[in-house]
């Protein structure tokens, strides 16, 4: 082994863990359009292995449940979910359109008299799901995106065209 070499060896090694830590603490951003009040934000909700407070009271806020304006402490680890999604989909500047997050147990009991695809004690209740699409691609490829991750529940709902992404138990379906 040669001088050059083994110094420059040492030199990668040494800067291994700077250019690591750089890359770990890469701020992860998120965007939304919620179709129901038209309102848009797109905020840093996590910096390394940092949550942004500020920016997770904004998302609070954000996915309320816009019947009844409650708010619950939504789970920061669906915004993880989200933010690997669009990752793994190649587009980092994915802005998800929102049909549901939070529910109130009002809502909830409301949307289960009108439809048969509630559940009772449904994770929206606890702030641990949304209902999503983008707007110029497939739920198909958000579905597959999410299956793959392995990440907690998906559900398809080609009709509705929206995916059900929560941090429950890994399962799926839906066709």
């Amino acid at each position: 082994m040669n001088r050059r070499y083994f110094l420059g060896t040492l030199l990668s090694l040494a800067s291994a863990p700077v250019l690591a830590k750089k890359i770990y603490e890469r701020p992860r951003q998120l965007s939304f359009h919620h179709l129901h009040t038209e309102e848009r934000i797109s905020v840093v909700y996590r910096i390394g292995d940092r949550y942004q407070r500020g920016a997770l009271q904004q998302l609070n806020h954000f996915f309320r449940d816009f019947r009844t304006s409650e708010t619950v402490a939504m789970d920061p680890q669906l915004f993880d979910l989200l933010y690997d999604v669009k990752t793994h989909l190649g587009d980092p500047d994915a802005r998800f359109d929102v049909l549901s997050a939070y529910r109130s147990q009002t809502t909830n009991s409301m949307l289960r008299r009108s439809s048969r695809g509630v559940a009772k004690n449904s994770l929206h209740l606890t702030g641990q799901a949304i209902d999503v699409r983008f707007p110029d691609l497939s739920i198909r490829h958000i579905r597959d995106a999410a299956v793959t991750l392995g990440q907690g529940g998906v559900g398809y709902y080609p009709r509705s065209n929206f995916v059900h992404l929560d941090t429950g138990e890994v399962r799926c379906w839906g066709a």
